[in-house]
Formats: C-alpha cells, sequence, structure tokens
C-alpha cells in the first residue's frame, strides 16, 4: 500500500506546474522603457534609457520644472533607493494637476519604467512603495455647500 502511495506522490511531483519564468526587460527599438504614472489629477508618460542622468520634462530640465528642491527629491528617490543615481536619462511629458501631483506622477512613472527596463528592481521599489498608485483624489463639491463638506455661514438673524 504504501508502494501506491510513493508512485502516486512521485506522479503529483510531476505534475507539479514548473516555476514561471523570470521577467523579461520591456524595450522599444530605441532602447527605451515606457511606463505611465498618476496621482492626483496629474498623469506622467515616462521613458526611461541608459545614459548619464539627464532629466527632461515637458521639454525643461528637473531644476526649470520643479522649482522647489523636495519635489526634485520626490522624484530621484526611486534611483536612490535603486543605486542607479545618474545612470538613466528620462524623458517625461505631465499633465493635469499642480506640481506636487506631477512629480508624484514622475515618480510613479519613473519607478514602473525602472521595473520594465530591468526586472530585478521590483523587490526594491515595491518594498518602498513607488510601485502604488496614491489613489487620494479631491473630494468634489457638493450642492447646498460652500465646497465638499464645508457648509455656507449660518446666520442666526
Amino acid at each position: 500500500m504504501s508502494e501506491t502511495t510513493a508512485t502516486s506522490l512521485e506522479d503529483l511531483k510531476s505534475l507539479a506546474p514548473e516555476a514561471p519564468a523570470p521577467r523579461q526587460p520591456e524595450r522599444d527599438e530605441l532602447g527605451r522603457s515606457y511606463a505611465t504614472g498618476r496621482r492626483k489629477n496629474a498623469v506622467a508618460r515616462v521613458w526611461v534609457k541608459p545614459g548619464s542622468g539627464r532629466f527632461l520634462v515637458n521639454g525643461r530640465t528637473l531644476d526649470e520644472y520643479f522649482p522647489r528642491p523636495v519635489l526634485r527629491m520626490i522624484i530621484q528617490q526611486p534611483f536612490s533607493v535603486a543605486n542607479r543615481a545618474n545612470q538613466f536619462d528620462v524623458m517625461a511629458t505631465v499633465t493635469g494637476g499642480g506640481l506636487s501631483g506631477q512629480a508624484g506622477a514622475i515618480r510613479h512613472g519613473l519607478s514602473h519604467a525602472l521595473i520594465r527596463y530591468e526586472p530585478d528592481l521590483r523587490p526594491v521599489l515595491k518594498k518602498e512603495g513607488f510601485l502604488t498608485r496614491d489613489s487620494r483624489v479631491v473630494e468634489r463639491k457638493k450642492y447646498g455647500k460652500a465646497k465638499a463638506r464645508r457648509s455656507f455661514q449660518f446666520s442666526k438673524r
């Protein structure tokens, strides 16, 4: 009886699915990887290719487009976490939202583009939370209210 169990277990081992194949890099004919990032109402289209660390956002440099150092730091975070500073050139187009939302959208898209270029970076970027889209958006205004929740000032007389 144990002999039949052993053969059936061996049969089960042979039926087990193989380990999934490792992820392959996704690059276009120019050697770039593309991803879309979103934050609030901003949408960023991001292309990543090997280079010297040059950033172009809507045709302008990073320092011109984002004057606040905090926003530039937010955008650079995926590179610093992955130890890939100044190894990639980034070209991004951003629409919608304000500067803060646009910076978050670029970071989100940049993280996904890096993973498409180098799939081995996924665990590092996922652990830091750069792959999760921040779904918080502004609540819409309601009728009979001054804003989304704020009521008009009450007047007794």
